[in-house]
């Protein structure tokens, strides 16, 4: 199917992927959000299109990294340049890994120098629970969340006491060990993680180097809340993770090496003045430091933010109020000077009400940024309920991303790059009854100055140097498409499947971007046998070009996943997993190497 014609087509693909799909899966596994509006709602109060995965579920899949669990949900792409600790991107309907804001327990986390988050160092064995948010969410969140919000939380503590273990081995030598240990007294509560994974890897790179690419990871995680009196508390977050792995360069039987360290800390209070006003107050700190040896190299982004936020209920709807501050700095050997930074002041305020069948939702934020001056960005989303289980919804909304001071400041760099900004609108119909459900939501984002590297000398214009090219605001790019997603329970099998149909085109060529596919849909059942429960996932990915000329074609590729597990013990859990069972052979970026068929077995440990 092509997207060619796309504004007439999206218009009537909802009633043809209705009856072509009358049962598709998305997974909602909680009850209460906050990436939607940075408030607790529950799922059923937003408009927006959020999908949540909690840690009983990512147990139940057995993958190694946060990516892994994120490409399995609709309107998710994953490229990577190798195994699991290999440079990793995420794309959010098709758009940029940039374009996608990322948080760990409320903290900030961001390159400077590549721009978006660093998904390889984020340890999915501390991980609790993921929220995604698809669609633009800057005039809640300010720059960067031109395509969405991805919201990580580590495990949260509460009253009692629980410790838990898990302990795995897979292929290509790899072992994992985690323990974490949460409880609290109703006054003091704490929550604290430790991961340990190591793995020889495989060559990620058959064309180089003819060496395994292997990686070792360890990680901590730690809460601590105290509840000063009564609607009073204060609560303070660390995750630090700390990761070494091989790579492929450019010199042929050389061992290189890359050490990268990710840091979320955050300090926040909360205050519940009356049943009507609430006030947070944040503070936090996020960093990227990413290091290579034995050829040097060495980029450290810091971003420090300040948050006051207030909650005020004016009859049934939700008011908040938000100022923050936002720094950025880089420290890199290639930007002039060697040490950069700046920051970003903002107001943002949010209505939300729920009135009979109607769901509004308003924002609007002004960002002052010490480069680029003001931006205000505004949203609007709507929700009307047809019936007790079906409710259509629609937002527009616009968005920003200022560029990373390597792209200002390195020898790549053009000081007088423009913001980059996106004006988006979407249309969703949900229909939920009893343990069935199904969506469609048909978007089209258009982004304007979009910021590309410019290959080749003499192609810098006002730039810091001419090294080999630089970047420049190419021009434009329209990601339109339509996600269709549900699932249904028949007699003991669980179904669930997602669709993607997408365009991510670039608007002055008409080609598609570079690395996304039009096609990409995932099919799961599971079912208990006995005291086993046995599950089955098959995920497509359709053709895709690894350049922007479409020269260099990537083929489309379908994997199929096993999983089996069952309790042999009290409070023991047994997990099997096998990928991609087939042996299929593909890559996702090309000329680097996918794993191929490989084998995990996990035993967990949790008192009931």
């Amino acid at each position: 199917m092509s997207f060619r014609s796309a504004p007439v087509r999206l218009a009537a693909l909802p009633l043809a992927c209705a009856i072509a799909f009358p049962v598709l899966a998305q997974s909602t596994l909680s009850t209460v959000v906050v990436s939607a509006t940075r408030s607790e709602l529950p799922i059923t109060d937003v408009v927006a299109d959020v999908t949540l995965v909690d840690r009983s579920a990512i147990d139940r899949l057995g993958v190694a990294s946060v990516s892994d669990v994120l490409e399995r949900l609709p309107g998710v792409t994953v490229n990577r340049n190798g195994g699991p600790a290999s440079t990793t991107n995420v794309y959010l309907r098709g758009a940029e890994g940039r374009f996608t804001a990322v948080f760990i327990d409320g903290v900030r986390i961001d390159s400077q120098s590549t721009g978006g988050a660093t998904w390889n160092a984020i340890p999915l064995s501390l991980v609790d629970r993921i929220e995604v948010l698809r669609g633009p969410a800057a005039a809640v969140y300010g720059s960067d969340a031109m395509a969405g919000v991805v919201q990580i939380f580590t495990r949260q503590g509460d009253k009692g006491f629980f410790p838990s273990l898990r302990m795995g081995v897979a292929s290509n030598s790899t072992y994992e060990l985690s323990a974490a240990l949460r409880g609290g007294d109703g006054v003091v509560d704490y929550a604290f993680g430790l991961g340990s994974e190591r793995s020889d890897g495989f060559n990620a790179k058959p064309s180089g180097n003819p060496d395994r690419d292997g990686y070792r990871n360890e990680s901590f995680s730690g809460r601590l809340g105290w509840k000063l009196s009564e609607g009073q508390k204060l609560e303070a977050t660390l995750l630090d993770s700390r990761q070494r792995a091989g790579y492929d360069g450019f010199m042929p039987g050389q061992d290189d090496q890359a050490r990268q360290r990710l840091q979320a800390v955050g300090l926040n209070w909360d205050s519940r003045w009356s049943e009507a006003w609430s006030t947070r107050v944040g503070l936090s700190r996020g960093t990227d430091r990413y290091e290579t040896s034995p050829s040097s190299y060495l980029t450290d982004t810091t971003v420090d933010s300040w948050l006051l936020r207030n909650e005020l209920r004016v009859g049934p709807g939700r008011l908040t109020l938000d100022l923050e501050r936002r720094e950025d700095q880089l420290e890199n050997a290639s930007t002039t000077p060697e040490q950069t930074d700046r920051h970003q002041n903002a107001i943002a305020l949010g209505y939300g009400v729920q009135a009979g069948d109607h769901t509004l939702q308003l924002n609007a934020r002004r960002d002052d940024d010490s480069e680029f001056g003001a931006h205000t960005t505004g949203s609007l989303a709507y929700g009307y309920a047809l019936s007790k289980t079906l409710q259509l919804t629609g937002s527009v909304g616009t968005a920003f991303r200022a560029p990373t001071l390597f792209q200002r400041f390195s020898i790549y760099g053009t000081r007088d790059l423009k913001a980059e900004t996106a004006r988006n609108m979407e249309a969703g119909l949900r229909w939920q009854e009893a343990a069935s459900r199904a969506s469609v939501v048909v978007y089209r984002n258009r982004v304007k100055d979009l910021i590309d590297y410019l290959a080749g000398p003499g192609s810098c214009v006002n730039g810091v140097g001419d090294f080999a090219g630089c970047y420049g605001n190419t021009g434009r790019a329209t990601y339109t498409g339509v996600t269709l997603a549900g699932g249904t329970k028949l007699g003991e099998v669980a179904l669930g499947a997602s669709l993607d149909l997408m365009r991510p085109k670039n608007a002055e060529t008409g080609k598609l971007l570079a690395r996304r596919a039009e096609t990409q849909a995932t099919l799961t059942a599971d079912t208990p046998v006995g005291a086993w429960r046995l599950g089955a996932e098959v995920q497509h990915l359709g053709k895709r070009y690894d350049d922007e000329a479409n020269a260099k074609p990537l083929p489309a590729h379908t994997l199929l996943n096993l999983t089996a597990s069952t309790d042999i013990a009290r409070d023991w859990r047994l997990l099997a997993r096998v990928n991609n069972a087939t042996d299929k052979d593909y890559e996702s970026v090309l000329g680097y190497a996918t794993a191929g068929r490989t084998f995990y077995l996990g035993l967990s440990w949790s008192p009931r």
